[in-house]
């Protein structure tokens, strides 16, 4: 990626002054002063519940403060909700795109905008034509007629951009806008959102991701515990520091590798073949071990973990657990010979959304809380309970919808109901991606006590520090094929980048990105 260059920002757009707000009594944000410039790309960043996202709920309508005011251009104003936000020209875009999705694209576009019907009619010619020209002006090639459904995440966004500048926003407010990417769709966003700050446009960008902050941001103001502790140039303070700020810890702090025995084999893959996907896969790994699984997007890392798990059988290959060799067909069965799988996409594969705590994480035991096909509501409460207590996730009730709670606190109710299977193997696809620093620390200290406990894990990440810090091996994978097994002492980041990346000639499968 390219690196942010502090831009000759221009006048104040909008200035915070005393911003309080409080839940239930209880003051989630404290006194924030912070003033937004034109021309300039501001992160915010901090752990989940610091207070950033409240922070932008208030500027764009969705939330009220408790106490403070806001100037737009040095004029007081009210933002008591999200359509006086946008008449104001301030548009939040959420981290999932907020649509309509049986609607076009084009009708998405002008929704809360009056299109000036006339008798009644509505004039489709020129909402189609002037969702043409947004596309345009963004240089991205989306047809306006198709449903919103069917387009990529990436796509949603394009469009929910496409709005702000169809509405004339001048402050874009973009929540963990890249969670959902690829590297090449981060790229795409990255360059459209540096040509609006070039047009004088104000972005608050709000991330986990310190690389993309360095990358893309000009100024960054971290919050703590509902306080705004720093603000200046990204250019001016180091990411050690930032996370300092952040969680209150020095970098070294916040990941470690628990040293553990290694016993013996606990999951073991041979000659593992799916045709078009990954090809000639074939690795163990041993109990207390973790293993992590490198490659660039679309190295088919996912489809292995799937494939092993049952979600998309293999073609060909066997797979054994504690040396009895299975065939597995589908999750229900891979649960009961003692394997766990974390998937990589939370929001779609890995909880329920509108199921409370509670429901999600017994969810895989059925057999525990209903053993006669009736459910023990009071043993189901029991055991929920005690893995909120024992993976110290955050919440206001068991049976709150787990959709409420943070990315942090949803994934550790993930972790807490395949815990509660008692898995041997535990297969962990990109555990920490789209959460804050704290809680990672709290994920890596978990995964360092699974293994000393003997389980045997299987990490896929993406974040190379990471797998570096906590592995005791790395497979690498590229394009459908193990291309590396490498030692701790042999697992540098130049070794593992080197193994990755396509080597041009090797004939492999056509991979899925």
């Amino acid at each position: 990626m390219e690196t942010a260059t502090t831009s000759s920002a221009g006048e104040t757009v909008i200035s915070a002054r005393g911003i309080s707000k409080q839940f239930a009594g209880i003051e989630v944000l404290r006194d924030v002063d912070l003033d937004f410039r034109a021309g300039e790309i501001h992160a915010l960043v901090g752990e989940n519940g610091a207070g950033k996202s409240t922070f932008a709920k208030i500027l764009s309508g969705v939330h009220r403060p408790t106490r403070g005011t806001l100037a737009l251009r040095g004029e007081l104003v009210e933002v008591p909700n999200p359509l006086t936000a946008q008449r104001l020209g301030i548009t939040l875009i959420h981290q999932e795109p907020v649509s309509f999705p049986d609607l076009s694209v084009a009708e998405n576009l002008v929704l809360g905008r009056d299109q000036g019907s006339v008798l009644g009619r509505v004039p489709w010619a020129k909402i189609t034509r002037d969702a043409r020209e947004s596309m345009d002006q963004l240089g991205i090639n989306i047809k306006v007629n198709v449903p919103m459904r069917g387009l990529s995440i990436a796509d949603q966004q394009m469009v929910e951009i496409a709005r702000a500048l169809a509405s004339d926003s001048r402050l874009i407010i973009m929540d963990e806008p890249t969670a959902p990417l690829t590297p090449i769709e981060v790229e795409t966003l990255f360059k459209i959102v540096r040509r609006l700050r070039d047009e004088g446009r104000t972005i608050i960008f709000i991330s986990h991701r310190l690389e993309e902050v360095r990358a893309l941001c000009d100024r960054i103001t971290v919050f703590r515990d509902g306080n705004l502790v720093h603000t200046g140039d990204v250019a001016a303070v180091d990411d050690e520091e930032i996370i300092r700020l952040m969680i209150g810890r020095s970098l070294k702090e916040y990941i470690h590798k628990r040293r553990t025995e290694i016993g013996e084999v606990a999951l073991e893959v041979k000659d593992l073949c799916l045709p078009g996907l990954f090809s000639d896969i074939s690795f163990e790994v041993r109990k207390g071990e973790i293993v992590g699984l490198a490659g660039l997007v679309g190295a088919g890392r996912t489809d292995v973990a799937r494939a092993i798990f049952g979600i998309t059988p293999a073609h060909s290959g066997t797979i054994a657990v504690n040396g009895k060799d299975i065939g597995v067909a589908e999750p229900t069965e891979a649960i009961a010979l003692g394997l766990a799988f974390v998937p990589e996409d939370r929001a779609a594969a890995g909880i329920f959304q509108s199921l409370s705590v509670e429901h999600n994480i017994t969810a895989a035991v059925p057999g525990r809380i209903a053993p006669r096909g009736f459910i023990r509501h009071a043993l189901e409460r029991a055991l929920a309970n005690e893995a909120v207590q024992k993976m110290r996730i955050r919440l206001a009730s068991l049976r709150q919808p787990i959709g409420e709670l943070s990315g942090g606190n949803q994934q550790k109710s993930i972790l807490a109901r395949w815990l509660l299977t008692d898995p041997s193997v535990l297969i962990m696809d990109e555990p920490t991606r789209g959460i804050d620093v704290g809680v990672k620390s709290e994920f890596y200290d978990m995964i360092g006590e699974l293994a000393e406990s003997g389980r045997a894990i299987l990490l896929i990440s993406s974040e190379l520090p990471e797998l570096l810090a906590l592995c005791d091996r790395i497979l690498v994978m590229s394009e459908g094929r193990l291309t590396a097994d490498l030692s701790r002492a042999e697992a540098t980041q130049e070794n593992v980048m080197r193994e990755a990346v396509p080597k041009s000639g090797v004939h492999s499968p056509t991979v899925a990105a």
